[in-house]
């Protein structure tokens, strides 16, 4: 079965956008404790990995093919890795916990699948 996902579906309904800004807001809120010297390094690269998450769902379900969308469920799945990345790196310089790791892992792992769920739906080759 083909699913055809209609252009200028509302993005705000879909529980990945949901959970995407949710977590956008706790990467914000966290950074906020990192050294000011990361301010333009880390800070910044975690930030805007952050960000292009929701942004480009919201951005791809604006297409008018399942085809442009599910390349901007690439593009986020990418900068979903990214920050996954960096939050590794913030343990490791010890500008986070592991138990703060733990919990933002998990919750940008559950929204990898569900990015991953959504492509899957798509059926694009």
């Amino acid at each position: 079965m083909i699913l055809n996902f209609k252009a200028m579906h509302n993005f705000k309904e879909l529980k990945v956008w949901q959970e995407s800004m949710k977590l956008a807001k706790e990467i914000f809120i966290i950074t906020k404790q990192f050294p000011a010297e990361e301010k333009f390094g880390l800070v910044s690269q975690m930030r805007r990995a952050i960000v292009s998450v929701p942004s480009n769902i919201a951005e791809g379900s604006s297409r008018k093919s399942n085809k442009d969308l599910n390349r901007f469920l690439e593009i986020a799945l990418g900068s979903s890795f990214e920050l996954e990345t960096q939050l590794m790196l913030s343990e490791m310089f010890e500008y986070l916990s592991i138990e703060e790791l733990t919990k933002l892992i998990t919750t940008l792992n559950t929204i990898q699948k569900m990015i991953y769920g959504f492509r899957n739906k798509l059926n694009v080759d």
